[in-house]
This record gives C-alpha cells, structure tokens and sequence, in this order.
C-alpha cells in the first residue's frame, strides 16, 4: 500500500501545520493481562499452560498411623500464536502536489517522511485498536485478515464447553433473553446481575474479579442507573476509573469493565483476569517497529512484525452470557 492523496485538493494554500487524527483506543485486556503477570515469552508456535490441581482430604487425628488420600492432578491448555506482520510504503513525492509539500524536506530527494512522530503513534495505534478486537473477537477461520491470525477468548471459551451460562431463568428475572429482544437499557441491569449470581462460590469475593462486556453494554447500564436515579447514582471517584472504563456495580464489590474489543457482540465474561494468559515471542513486541529509507526503492518503508496468541486457563471459571436464538 501507499499513501492515497485523491480526497484531497491540489494544493492552493491551507493548514500545513494541523492534522486531525481519530482517537484511537489500546489493547486494554492485553494490558490487564501483562500486569497479573500471565505472559508467556519466547512463543514461536504454541506453548502449554500448565495447570496444577489438588485437594486436601481431612481425616481424623488424634491417632497414630499415616493414611494417603487425595489426589493432584496436572493438566494442560494449549497458547497457539498468530503471526502478524504490518508492512507500509511511502513515497514521499506523492505528497509534492498537495498542502502538504509544506512538511516536505527541501530538495527533490527525501529519505524521511513528513508528521513522522503523528504518523508512526497512529500506526501504534491502530495496531492496539486491531489486536484488543483479536484478543477478543479473532477466529482462524474468518474472512476478516484482522482477526483470522489467532484465536479469540469468545471462540476459545464458547469451544471449550465448560463456561457457566448465566442466561438462564435462574439467574435471569423472567427468564432467557433471546437475540430478539437483545440488550437494552430496560434488561441490562439483571443481565449484568446474572454473571455474579451464577459466579461459583469458590470465586466470589476474588479482587481480580471482572465482569467483562463491550462499550455498548456498559453505555446502557449506566444509563440505567442515571435515568432511574437509582441510590441517586452518579458514579465518581472509586467508584468509576479514572480511565471512564470501569465500575463498581452498586451494592457489590463487582467491576464492570468496558473493552472495545466485545463492542457489537452483545456478550459478557465473567473471570479472574489471573486466569487469562497471552502468549508471544516477545514481551511488548507489537511496540516495536522499524521506519527506514529503502534507498534502492527511493522510498520510505514502515515494518512490524510480532506473535501473539491467549486462552484462559480454567474454562470451568468462566461465566459467560450469550443471547439465545
């Protein structure tokens, strides 16, 4: 690809100084995975997570004698990695014609680009915009090249069979909620009090604990509360991030998480974020890239190259909500 200048005029005389870029959202569930610690580096293909279970069987004491009981079991879940490359040229002298000859080093021969440092954050930008919806959304299968590279967390654990499915007349008021009626901001609120209820003893009250959904869910439920005026509910402080992306559900320890990359899925996750791994050849290296002049092509070249790959380790802990047919 290169640079496509036919939107613009011929230049006559405007801002040379001024680009508007579009805000550009990161990988934010790549970032919660990095700070638990859950990375595993030096990921050519595949690796395995390594999964260690025991019990503890209590037995009468007071007595002499050694009795064995109870049993640990090793197990595993396979990482696979996709590998992504981002290659873009740039001919500098399509830009002669246009405002932005302005930025154009003097001479006829250039072996940089103008709005570099606007350029090479947007290109960053893009690339964590494109891998939070992977992380999330990706299928090998799909026709889509930015999300067929690996595997996503709602493929990997829809395939696993294991989730708990909150969706039903249990944990739901009235019953499932089919795709017909969807998530509005009449059902949102049970629909995100499902996913606690139907959490397992065994995981309430963990402080790594997230109920995960995409921004159009999480827009609808705080607008459920502040059109109800429920409590009087103006969520601030530590109640709300200071990112805008995350809230204590009121009268729980519960934090709703809007990721963009469940935004158009209308599905909810449930789980530990120590529960979630990502897998890479190199720690951060989706951050690392390379622009050059290629001298021989006379033109300026912008390469990145990375693997990445995730799946959650306990399946079985993952409480999920899918709109039934």
């Amino acid at each position: 690809m290169a640079y496509d200048v036919s939107a613009l005029n011929n230049y006559t005389i405007e801002n040379a100084e001024l680009l508007v870029l579009r805000s550009l959202f990161s990988s934010k569930t790549m970032k919660l995975i990095q700070a638990e610690g859950t990375v595993m580096t030096g990921v050519k293909t595949s690796e395995q997570i390594e999964i260690m279970e025991t019990d503890a069987i209590f037995q009468q004491g007071g007595t002499c004698g050694f009795n064995s009981s109870g049993n640990t079991r090793f197990t595993q879940r396979e990482v696979k990695v996709g590998k992504i490359k981002v290659n873009e040229s740039l001919c500098p002298k399509t830009l002669e014609s246009k405002y932005t000859q302005k930025a154009l080093q003097k001479g006829s021969r250039y072996d940089a680009i103008p709005f570099e440092q606007d350029y090479t954050d947007r290109k960053a930008g893009k690339i964590a915009e494109q891998l939070e919806t992977a992380v999330w959304q990706g299928d090998t299968t799909s026709p889509n090249v930015n999300l067929n590279k690996f595997d996503g967390l709602i493929k990997l654990n829809d395939a696993s069979g294991q989730n708990i499915n909150a969706n039903q007349a249990q944990y739901i008021a009235g019953g499932a909620i089919s795709a017909a009626t969807g998530i509005t901001i009449d059902n949102v609120r049970k629909i995100v009090g499902s996913q606690w209820l139907a959490l397992p003893a065994a995981l309430q009250g963990k402080a790594d604990l997230r109920i995960f959904c995409g921004w159009d869910t999480f827009s609808k439920f705080i607008s459920a509360y502040t059109d109800q005026n429920l409590f009087n509910f103006a969520p601030k402080g530590s109640e709300l991030s200071a990112e805008n992306d995350e809230i204590v559900i009121p009268g729980t320890s519960y934090r709703l998480s809007a990721v963009h990359g469940l935004d158009g899925t209308n599905r909810l996750f449930t789980m530990r974020t120590s529960n979630l791994y990502l897998a890479t050849d190199l720690e951060n290296e989706e951050e690392k890239w390379e622009i050059f002049f290629a001298k021989e092509a006379d033109e300026v070249r912008f390469v990145a190259e990375f693997k990445d790959g995730v799946n959650v380790a306990f399946p079985d802990e993952v409480v999920t909500f899918k709109l039934t047919a």
